[in-house]
């Protein structure tokens, strides 16, 4: 400023002597002198003399120390009592600026809000300028002081100013609906809560949510097994409502796809489930119709939901009881469901034996029962239907089968006691060493199972063995020759020879019949095939032969019936032929008498009685003839009629008798 006055009093000196061109020495002198002393006090003035608007501020630096002046306002100061006065514009903070202040002799920190101008204090700065922080309805705020370390939240809607040490980390809260939950961890405790809707949550200082999860809706069929993993407790929760999983609750068998919803087995009248503890070892029954919810230690047996036993005539229930190991045939009519301890090993369905069947038995004692079908066999004791006892197992037959009986693989549980036909093939050798295949037919029936069963395992191969046994020996001692001429002796002998063999077995055989034979050897069934057509041929010549012969005969035989017939014929259509006339004769006579004697009262001449009849009868003959396509001519004499010729009308006249 003093810089400022002396030029101002230097060019004003200047511009005086220009104006009057000459400029004396003194006078110079005396201007510069005074413009030298007015710059002076002018100095002076602007150092003692300060002029503060209202957002200025005069900071004057003492000797001693700072002090400050706050506008609007004159402020006078000692132009000797300072070193240095600055005046500065103060900051102007609006509603939601602030600003932290320091105190550098002091050390101390504040905040400052707006809105106002902001004067600072002789040794104050600002170190921070901002923004206070505006928190809606569902915004918080985690204010942490640095100086004490302490946390504190500031909840919406409001508009938060920090504090000297604080520092804000800006929020959001959690909206949870109805169905909605959070589970939210103190990370300073470690402890954990729920946190369910509907609500907006705000976290505390040391709050940490979860993400959000949805709650678990159960129907009226569904639960949920849940276990405390805290504590180890588990229970289910049953349907209908919402299920809100506190920290330490875990749903068991849920995974990543399935949230651990199960259905309840809902069960109709005929079904039923069984539920072991687990824990206790005991087992529930359980039978419809219900819905069943499991135990949080159940677990199901024998796969689920199975349907009970119908026990009726037809079937029965062979059931096992686990506690005691023993087993007992139900089979009274019910809908039957096992009990807790017991097991449906089998439904046995109803035997039928029919008349002609027969059935072995091996009971729980190893000894063998016989069922039959028959009345005649069976004892009157015994079933002819009936259920498989418990322990009792059916006795399965093995025979072979196959014309040679080379194969034992034919089962049987039923017998059938009908007489059958079996095939059977052997080969033989003659004694002129003819090698021969035989085939032929049994026919034999089963009289006695139990011989049967004692005696042999393999009947039809027994059948089958002891006759080819029998043939090979008989055969042996003929030619092929006596073979032939005696086949069919040799298959009786065979038959009849041992009749114990299959009496011993409970079989009898009614017929033995060889079908068909030929030479092993394929040249000797040549020549033998050339005999058999021979010998063939010659029997169809006799017998056609004996067929002429036969009908011939029986021709001839016809013939003498026939005429024996015709003549009983003539004989009895002649005496039908007399008793007819006979009895129309005495028909007739029966009628005459009868009209004769009816009329003497009224025509007492048998004369005129006959006249009667003959005109009857006449009458009656014309009516026949009247029926019939026949002419009837009278003669004039019949009738007694007379003509009579006149000139011009010819009269007939009519006899009273004449019709």
């Amino acid at each position: 400023m003093f810089v400022h006055a002396f030029i101002v009093a230097v060019v004003a000196v200047a511009v005086a002597c220009g104006l009057y061109g000459v400029v004396p020495m003194k006078l110079l002198a005396c201007a510069v002198a005074l413009a030298l002393v007015g710059v002076a006090l002018a100095g002076l003035a602007a150092r003692a003399v300060h002029l503060l608007d209202e957002d200025e501020q005069l900071r004057v630096q003492r000797f001693t120390g700072t002090t400050v002046h706050n506008g609007p306002g004159l402020t006078v100061l000692n132009p000797f009592g300072y070193r240095s006065a600055e005046k500065v514009r103060v900051n102007s903070l609006a509603a939601l600026d602030f600003a932290k202040v320091f105190d550098s002799v002091k050390g101390s920190e504040r905040v400052e809000r707006g809105p106002q101008l902001l004067f600072l204090g002789p040794h104050e700065k600002v170190l921070q300028k901002g923004q206070a922080t505006s928190l809606s309805g569902a915004e918080c705020l985690l204010v942490e002081d640095l100086l004490s370390g302490e946390r504190s939240v500031v909840k919406g809607p409001c508009v938060w100013f920090p504090g000297p040490h604080d520092k804000g980390i800006k929020l959001s809260s959690l909206s949870l609906g109805r169905t909605e939950y959070a589970i939210v961890e103190d990370r300073l405790t470690g402890e954990q809560s729920l946190v369910k809707g509907p609500c907006v949550w705000f976290p505390g200082p040391y709050d940490s949510a979860g993400p959000k999860q949805t709650a678990i809706a159960l129907q009226d069929d569904e639960y949920l097994r849940i276990k405390d993993v805290a504590t180890g407790q588990r229970w289910v929760k049953k349907g209908k409502g919402l299920v809100f999983l506190e920290p330490a609750w875990r749903v068991e068998g849920a995974g990543s796809r399935d949230t651990g919803v199960k259905k309840a087995w809902v069960l109709k009248a005929n079904e039923y489930i069984k539920l072991l503890n687990v824990s206790t070892g005991q087992t529930a029954v359980h039978r419809g119709e219900m819905a069943v919810f499991p135990g949080p230690e159940d677990e199901v047996l024998d796969g689920g939901v199975k349907k009970a036993v119908e026990v009726d005539g037809e079937h029965a229930a062979l059931v096992r009881d686990s506690s005691t190991g023993q087993m007992r045939l139900v089979t009274k009519p019910q809908l039957f469901v096992p009990g807790p301890t017991e097991t449906i090993v089998e439904v046995r369905g109803l035997i039928k034996l029919a008349e002609h069947e027969a059935m072995i038995v091996k009971d729980k004692d190893g000894a063998f029962q016989y069922y039959y079908g028959s009345d005649a066999k069976r004892a009157p004791t015994q079933p002819r239907a009936f259920f498989l006892p418990p322990y009792a197992e059916i006795q399965k037959i093995w025979w072979s089968r196959g014309p040679r009986r080379e194969r034992k693989d034919v089962s049987f549980e039923r017998f059938d006691c009908r007489p059958h036909f079996m095939k059977f093939e052997f080969n033989c050798r003659t004694s002129d060493n003819v090698e021969l295949v035989l085939e032929g037919v049994l026919f034999w029936e089963l009289i006695d199972l139990p011989a049967m069963f004692r005696h042999t395992g393999d009947t039809s191969g027994d059948m089958v063995y002891h006759i080819r046994s029998q043939f090979i020996q008989h055969v042996a001692h003929v030619t092929l020759k006596v073979f032939m001429e005696t086949l069919h002796e040799i298959a009786k002998t065979v038959l009849h020879e041992d009749p114990e063999f299959y009496a011993t077995r409970g079989i009898k055989v009614h017929s033995l019949e060889v079908t068909r034979y030929q030479c092993a050897d394929k040249s000797t069934a040549g020549i033998l095939e050339q005999i058999i057509q021979e010998t063939t041929s010659r029997m169809n010549r006799l017998s056609q032969a004996e067929s002429e012969n036969e009908v011939n005969l029986f021709r001839t035989q016809g013939q003498v019936e026939q005429s024996k017939l015709n003549s009983d014929l003539l004989e009895i259509q002649r005496g039908q032929s007399q008793a007819e006339a006979h009895v129309a004769g005495l028909s007739e006579a029966d009628r005459v008498a009868t009209f004769l004697n009816g009329l003497t009262k009224e025509v007492p001449q048998l004369e005129d009685r006959i006249k009667m009849w003959q005109v009857l009868r006449k009458t009656e003959a014309l009516s026949v003839v009247s029926k019939g396509g026949a002419n009837l001519y009278f003669t004039p004499n019949d009738v007694d009629l007379t003509i009579e010729a006149r000139s011009e009308l010819k009269e007939v006249k009519e006899l009273p008798n004449s019709r």
